[in-house]
């Protein structure tokens, strides 16, 4: 779908893919709670008990066409790099370094869309792992088929609910930076309530980051790039990077939607946080 990434229009995404990634797939969601507020009060003060599986998704479910290409990606190199939703991992999470065959930073992108940036980035750090969680199967087989035609070896996906990815395979204090953009912005007030970026969620996020690993939000409504730094401000854990909004870190793609709306006086709003040592 070729539309403009401010335009009131678009449809979710799953959290985090890019502009570029949801406009080009109208079938992608961006991670979203489908809890209310007061549900998310009622819960559990732990950041795990706090977000129950079947009362929280990060994303909404549209209908997508896979093409040819998709599905022989999925066919072909899905046994390799798709990694199984595994609970069983929960108490200790999945063994990475067996998954990726090596030692090194892992970052986990939350909603990659149709994964072009996400190939980009992973191109441009090679000494990086890269963990994409999306749950559409189009983006899946996009970035599978990016995987093959760039030789690109240090990326692996979950198509699974990223919360419940967090919960069960993603060990405490075990990333190096976590990676969300674009999420949906329900811009509707009386959807706000439905966006991915909330305490709660954030709790459980900075849970499973190392002490010095990154956190790494990109949006180009002003209004929920608000309320992400009224959130991630209220964090005790982390801390940011900048006086509020971040400089776009180089490694961060300007995707051609992107760079349109800039050109029509649209805004994009980084925020790099970090979480505190100790």
């Amino acid at each position: 779908m070729n539309h403009d990434p401010n335009d009131a229009a678009r449809p979710g995404c799953t959290p985090p893919a890019t502009a570029d990634d949801h406009a080009a797939n109208p079938s992608q969601e961006t991670a979203a709670p489908e809890t209310t507020a007061e549900d998310a009060q009622a819960s559990p003060a732990s950041a795990d008990e706090g977000l129950h599986r079947r009362r929280i998704r990060s994303f909404v479910t549209r209908a997508g066409r896979v093409s040819t290409g998709q599905r022989r990606a999925l066919d072909d190199l899905g046994p390799r790099y798709v990694v199984p939703y595994a609970p069983e991992t929960a108490d200790q999470g999945t063994n990475w370094e067996a998954v990726f065959g090596r030692q090194a930073p892992r970052v986990l992108e939350i909603g990659f869309g149709m994964g072009a940036s996400t190939a980009e980035i992973a191109a441009l750090r090679p000494d990086d792992d890269f963990l994409g969680v999306e749950v559409h199967e189009p983006g899946v087989g996009a970035l599978l088929k990016l995987i093959g035609e760039q030789n690109l070896t240090n990326i692996r996906i979950i198509q699974h609910d990223a919360v419940e990815v967090l919960e069960q395979m993603i060990a405490p204090a075990s990333l190096d930076g976590v990676h969300i953009f674009f999420p949906d912005p329900w811009h509707k007030a009386r959807h706000h309530k439905r966006r991915l970026i909330q305490p709660k969620f954030v709790q459980l996020l900075v849970s499973r980051m190392k002490p010095g690993a990154y956190l790494h939000c990109a949006t180009d409504w002003q209004n929920y790039a608000e309320q992400m730094l009224d959130v991630l401000n209220a964090e005790p854990t982390l801390e940011n990077t900048a006086a509020d909004y971040a400089p776009r870190p180089d490694y961060r793609p300007v995707t051609k939607f992107e760079r349109r709306g800039l050109r029509l006086g649209h805004g994009v709003w980084d925020l790099v946080f970090k979480r505190r040592a100790g």
